[in-house]
């Protein structure tokens, strides 16, 4: 049986038993993919490995513009 069919015969069954009809398949799947990725990242996180390199190459260059602005401030006072 397809999922097509299965949701179909689930649509049924509940307008027949007058209860909410079930979502339909694909409604959740971003949000189950999201609950994934946090919960890899928390499992990381706890198991004391590094951030991921785009986020450490993303936070190095704020570092960097931080830095050269604060080097540029005392260069130049106002």
């Amino acid at each position: 049986m397809s999922v097509t069919q299965q949701y179909l015969l689930d649509t049924y069954r509940a307008r027949a038993l007058d209860e909410p009809a079930p979502p339909a398949p694909g409604t959740h799947d971003w949000q189950v993919v999201r609950e994934w990725r946090d919960e890899r990242q928390l499992r990381a996180i706890l198991a004391g490995c590094p951030a991921r390199p785009r986020f450490r190459n993303a936070l190095s260059r704020w570092r960097r513009r931080v830095r050269d602005a604060l080097s540029r401030r005392r260069r130049h006072p106002a």
